[in-house]
């Protein structure tokens, strides 16, 4: 699993590592400008043959949330949720969610 996080965002790019702190088993990779701009910082979930979510307005305080939804986005098979609350606040930040 990939995740991407918008480095246009945030000024000192200290969100990258403490993403990458606290979600070891993911592929963390900053990119540039996501086109979030009104809902900043940015973050994107992408695995092969799973639909793509696009998140804003997500910050340190959604680590947490962050970890719930990597493991049910990792154990469903097409990275849909049946309940989206099991992803906590998260689901209220989701920008875009992409077929795969």
């Amino acid at each position: 699993m990939k995740m991407f996080v918008c480095q246009t965002c945030t000024e000192d790019g200290a969100i990258v590592d403490v993403l990458r702190d606290g979600l070891r088993d993911v592929e963390v990779e900053a990119v540039s400008c996501m086109s979030g701009c009104k809902r900043p910082q940015t973050v994107a979930f992408r695995e092969a043959g799973k639909v793509a979510y696009l998140f804003g307005d997500v910050s340190e305080a959604d680590l947490p949330d962050l970890q719930a939804f990597v493991d049910h986005y990792a154990r469903s098979p097409d990275g849909t949720f049946e309940d989206a609350r099991v992803i906590g606040n998260l689901r209220t930040k989701a920008i875009a969610r992409i077929p795969g």
